[in-house]
């Protein structure tokens, strides 16, 4: 395995902590998954973003280019394969031209993961961070959260 392209959501969208976690890796480009929407799930307190499928809606996205040792590590970050799974998602760049990426979405093997609930604040800020690096719009994060307090 060599390049391949992730597509970030979430607190894989914080620069400081994708050079951490994953230093090989380059930003591609920005982007946005169609017909999909953000949500939290997991534990009061302790949830973490995840998509899931819903019309007219849309998720803003980083496209980072990785290595397979960079993938690796977001397997082992990511809880691959009992918390996320991966799936290839079309999406949709910016620039308008549409690719392929591999996107982590959260399964419901765990069952303490699988309700809508809230996250910790330091996960949130992790978030924020990565939305006003790539200057995105914190009204998705702010619709995830109304969803999810329910």
């Amino acid at each position: 395995m060599g390049k391949s392209l992730y597509a970030a959501y979430g607190s894989n969208l914080n620069i400081g902590q994708m050079k951490y976690r994953c230093p090989t890796a380059n930003v591609y480009g920005k982007g946005k998954l169609k017909d999909y929407q953000l949500l939290f799930r997991g534990a009061e307190n302790n949830a973490y973003l995840t998509i899931e499928a819903k019309t007219a809606s849309e998720v803003p996205v980083v496209i980072w280019s990785i290595q397979a040792k960079d993938e690796r590590n977001l397997d082992r970050y990511e809880g691959y394969p009992s918390f996320y799974y991966k799936e290839d998602i079309e999406v949709e760049l910016d620039t308008g031209e549409t690719i392929t990426a591999m996107v982590y979405i959260m399964t419901d093997k765990i069952k303490d993961r699988i309700n809508l609930n809230l996250p910790s604040n330091s996960y949130l800020a992790a978030v924020k961070e990565g939305y006003k690096e790539f200057a995105f719009n914190l009204k998705y994060i702010e619709e995830a959260l109304k969803i999810s307090k329910n």
